[in-house]
């Protein structure tokens, strides 16, 4: 599957448990990390973790496995590494602390 087609799955499944402010980066070009950024915004705790149970769901119906995640037991700030798509899940503090849309301002926004 086509990196871009995973972002649109996760974007989409973070718009079914109402993400905030969700923003994808293209950072192709740019970074040799990966090639997209997903990053959204929850309201506490319970919130990311069920943004980050449904991308992963989606994903992996969709045949796209995850790699790594880290910080769900805490879930202040929720990392899903799916290797050309690197989806973050902030609460707001630890989102504007930060600052990745910042950080990454050269990147094209999808």
């Amino acid at each position: 599957m086509e990196a871009i087609e995973v972002v649109k799955i996760a974007q989409e499944a973070l718009e079914d448990k109402m993400a905030e402010d969700v923003k994808a980066l293209d950072l192709r070009g740019i970074s040799n990390i990966t090639d997209y950024f997903i990053i959204a915004s929850g309201n506490n705790v319970n919130h990311l973790r069920a943004m980050a149970d449904e991308v992963e769901q989606k994903l992996f119906k969709a045949g796209v496995k995850l790699h790594h995640s880290e910080g769900y037991t805490v879930a202040t700030w929720i990392l899903l590494d799916f290797g050309n798509v690197l989806v973050h899940l902030f609460n707001k503090e630890q989102r504007e602390f930060y600052g990745l849309d910042h950080l990454w301002s050269d990147a094209k926004t999808l």
